[in-house]
């Protein structure tokens, strides 16, 4: 039992209009954001009486815990505690109970009846809401910005993706670029058109976050003669001509020796297999440093 010699509590007055009432401290093994939420939720319940807010955040050893009782007992205040881990949360309210201070549990009842329901223990693992919603956020950002650099707009953004496809029109840029960025991952893809020199701003990007997609001519002009359907008759006829086909193709794969970009062939891949391949391919060449 930890050693505290407080002063006896001596009988007072309640405050009055305008006074300063004894702090609420909220304690937390995370941020804090849910007690400090319900102590402002509460408080403007008692107007004309400033009630002190004091966080304690990320609050995950015995030793803070026994700090922040003595801070509580010399100023009388009260705790609202949402401590994820069990055995911190009893060391807390056996503490607080010691030493004749009010603290509410705004997690623990609630933990202990969902155990008694459902028959599984809690993690016990603090901040997982947030952690949850960022990741939400980030993958919405991730899309966003992978709507924003289809097709190679934005190019002078093109430095802030995380993965850049560049290749031939129908070679599955686009598709795998939106699967990639509901993964989480911001995506540029940037078109090779024939006899039009890329950007330069192509070559200026980190060759080890860039791939370059190549696809069999043949498959590649069944894609094409697709899109020149729908798109009617006035479309080029050179678009799916497999002759040219095999030139655009090597067009590129000169494009790419020229930046230092690794290739890979989406023929008759599924978007799965292919988006897993280009998150292993940027991914080893970053770790090992090669460009």
């Amino acid at each position: 039992m930890m050693d505290i010699d407080p002063k006896p509590l001596e009988q007072t007055t309640l405050p009055q209009y305008g006074e300063e009432a004894p702090p609420i401290f909220v304690v937390s093994s995370s941020m804090g954001s849910l007690g400090e939420r319900i102590a402002r939720t509460v408080l403007p319940q008692f107007q004309g009486i400033y009630i002190p807010v004091i966080i304690k955040p990320r609050v995950q050893h015995e030793n803070q815990i026994e700090q922040i009782i003595v801070e509580v007992v010399e100023v009388n205040g009260t705790i609202i505690h949402t401590i994820a881990d069990p055995d911190l949360r009893h060391k807390l309210i056996e503490l607080a109970e010691a030493h004749d201070v009010v603290a509410h549990d705004a997690v623990g009842p609630l933990l202990n009846h969902l155990q008694a329901v459902t028959g599984r223990e809690p993690i016990g693992k603090p901040g997982l809401f947030r952690e949850l919603n960022e990741t939400y956020f980030k993958r919405i950002e991730a899309i966003e910005f992978t709507l924003a650099h289809d097709d190679g707009k934005n190019f002078q953004n093109w430095d802030q993706a995380e993965i850049v496809l560049t290749g031939l029109s129908r070679v599955g840029k686009t598709p795998l670029s939106l699967y990639l960025s509901m993964l989480g991952w911001k995506v540029a893809n940037i078109p090779i058109v024939p006899s039009i020199p890329p950007r330069p701003e192509l070559f200026d990007l980190d060759p080890r976050r860039v791939v370059g997609l190549k696809i069999d001519p043949s498959q590649l002009m069944h894609h094409r003669a697709h899109r020149q359907r729908n798109l009617g008759p006035l479309g080029k006829t050179d678009y799916y001509n497999l002759e040219k086909l095999y030139e655009e193709s090597d067009e590129a794969r000169k494009i790419f020796r020229r930046g230092g970009f690794r290739t890979l062939d989406v023929t008759n891949k599924p978007i799965e297999t292919t988006a897993g391949q280009v998150i292993q391919i940027v991914t080893r060449r970053l770790k090992s440093g090669s460009g």
